[in-house]
């Protein structure tokens, strides 16, 4: 499946052509986001198992919603079930897609972790502690520099992780081959990305002012876009 580098422009008309098949059955697509949801706060509330599940089911979760784009643009009807079809197909390379994504971000958490800890250490064994400010000051520079290492280290994973699902239960790829072309193909189309970020980031902002409930549309939209997405760079 060879991966297309597409123009620029085309990374706003993801978030369009999302809201395309958005507009198609907006109830459905805003219940299967709420349960989506649901289910990932539910998770959350069970300690370290909770944690591991809700990071191996999200892309299985994602997978069944992009099925569902795929039934949309057939001319066939959204469905609530549509959301699970993922564990009902490709379902063991759509949980390893969560745990090499999800080992990873842990990877990069403990990175972070160490940085910051490694900068206050710095801080005492430096003989600032008896000083506030320059502790404060090395404080804040090891955060600084933990968080610019963070968000450069995420980048990657998410781009590994992007088209993924996609991939796994449309090509019928094994998790590692799946991120590979994901990554791949967020590199070569990395203009389109920045213009669809830019764009996302806003109607984020938008979605936010009426008490956040523009985000039950702009869900829905931004999960529709990956599909979209996936099918201009691979399927063209």
């Amino acid at each position: 499946m060879p991966i297309k580098t597409v123009p620029i422009g085309r990374g706003l008309d993801w978030i369009t052509e999302g809201f395309a098949l958005f507009r198609l059955n907006p109830l459905i697509w805003i219940v299967n986001l709420l349960i989506f949801l649901a289910i990932a706060t539910l998770l959350s509330l069970v300690p370290v198992v909770g944690a591991i599940a809700s990071m191996l089911a999200q892309p299985v979760l994602v997978g069944g919603m992009l099925l569902g784009c795929q039934a949309l643009e057939r001319g066939q009807a959204l469905r609530i079930e549509h959301l699970f079809d993922g564990f009902r197909q490709n379902t063991q390379p759509l949980l390893m897609v969560g745990l090499f994504s999800g080992v990873a971000y842990l990877l990069v958490g403990l990175l972070v972790f160490m940085v910051v800890g490694g900068a206050l250490g710095l801080s005492v064994l430096g003989g600032l502690a008896d000083q506030p400010a320059l502790a404060m000051g090395g404080a804040m520079l090891g955060y600084v520099l933990s968080g610019l290492i963070g968000l450069a280290l995420s980048v990657p994973i998410a781009m590994a992780t992007w088209f993924a699902p996609a991939l796994v239960v449309f090509g019928n790829r094994q998790a590692l081959d799946a991120m590979q072309a994901s990554f791949s193909a967020c590199l070569r189309n990395m203009l389109p990305f920045l213009l669809y970020g830019v764009v996302a980031l806003v109607l984020a902002a938008l979605a936010m002012i009426p008490f956040g409930l523009g985000l039950l549309v702009l869900g829905p939209v931004l999960v529709a876009s990956v599909y979209t997405g996936y099918r201009d760079i691979f399927v063209g």
